[in-house]
């Protein structure tokens, strides 16, 4: 059979020549793993009914990303879930219902295959549980040394309804912030995984779609003011440029951040702030204060928003800034990130 393969065998620089080994890959490895019509026509593109997507909103999300995470697998998720969840969250947070996305692999020559086979079907199972399609995509190999084992690109296409208006610029004294769960499990997990510290905490990554969780703040606050998944950078990056984009000062409690005993502890041994670590299933969402518990309620009654907490509010001073509260009665800026606490966390 063309593209057969044994456990033992790898990617070669066959596999990206377009020919008979590549064509077997997509066959037997990636097809079955992503498996719907507008994919198995095996066309450069897909072509996508314009009133489908016009019955759902009247205007398109458009969205992309690059995944270069290490390790490939991690406790709670691998590269493939992240693509498929980061790309989806992304279009998620401007209000949009996410439908297709593309997939752009590539691949280190040398990479076992049964790896390849397993990130792929966990994408696949990703985007079916999501429901969303892997409509198009892309497959590309480098010599060994080139890359790390796999990076994968994501790109996603949603329809925002009619008459949502998501902003970074929409912020307004008095509203509050509300963060779905506990945060920095992700940059800790992986971390963790890498075994570069003598710790043992039972932390998994928070990698998980969001786009459900959305749809019911949204039909219980059609005013959501701002909306953004807290990937690098964590809440801090996030609040930075809500502050900044809405000319508005943000406060935050310090004794409100829904935090994880391990991860808190994980921070205090190796003096990482949990406000700058990355999630992949966060998000930070500026509402209206009279509509905050109706919000906080919606959230809860959703898996991905069980913690659902209040974590500060919007002030008009000092305009551009976000200041922290802390448990010691004391007040920190709490600035952008400047660098990376950890490279190749997504």
């Amino acid at each position: 059979m063309i593209g057969a393969h044994t456990p033992a065998a790898v990617i070669t620089m066959a596999h990206g020549g377009g020919g008979r080994a590549m064509r077997g890959l997509i066959e037997n490895i990636i097809l079955p793993a992503f498996d719907n019509p507008d994919l198995a026509l095996l066309e450069d593109q897909a072509r996508l009914p314009l009133a489908a997507l016009t019955a759902l909103g009247d205007r398109l999300a458009f969205t992309t990303d690059t995944y270069v995470v290490t390790p490939l697998e991690f406790p709670g998720g691998d590269i493939g879930t992240l693509a498929v969840y980061g790309t989806i969250n992304d279009l998620a947070v401007s209000g949009a219902r996410p439908l297709y996305l593309s997939c752009g692999l590539v691949l280190e020559e040398g990479l076992p295959i049964a790896v390849l086979a397993q990130i792929v079907a966990s994408m696949g199972r990703a985007a079916r549980a999501a429901g969303v399609s892997i409509v198009t995509g892309d497959t590309k190999v480098v010599e060994h040394g080139a890359a790390d084992r796999m990076f994968i690109n994501t790109a996603g296409i949603g329809v925002v309804p009619a008459g949502v208006q998501i902003s970074a610029t929409r912020a307004r004294p008095g509203d509050v912030v509300i963060v779905n769960g506990n945060l920095g499990d992700h940059g800790i997990a992986i971390l963790l995984a890498r075994n570069e510290l003598a710790l043992r905490a039972p932390v998994l990554s928070d990698c998980q779609a969001l786009h459900r969780l959305i749809a019911a703040m949204l039909a219980a606050c059609p005013g959501v003011r701002c909306l953004r998944d807290a990937t690098r950078g964590g809440i801090a990056t996030v609040l930075n440029e809500f502050a900044a984009a809405s000319h508005v000062g943000i406060r935050l409690r310090e004794s409100a951040l829904p935090l994880a005993d391990a991860v808190r502890g994980a921070c205090e041994i190796l003096g990482l702030d949990p406000l700058y670590l990355a999630n992949e299933g966060k998000l930070v969402a500026i509402v209206p204060r009279e509509d905050a518990a109706t919000v906080i309620a919606a959230m809860r009654s959703d898996p991905a928003g069980r913690n659902a907490a209040i974590v500060g509010e919007v002030c008009a001073e000092p305009a551009g800034n976000v200041i922290l509260s802390t448990v010691i009665g004391g007040d920190r800026v709490i600035d952008m990130l400047a660098g990376e606490q950890l490279p190749r966390i997504c």
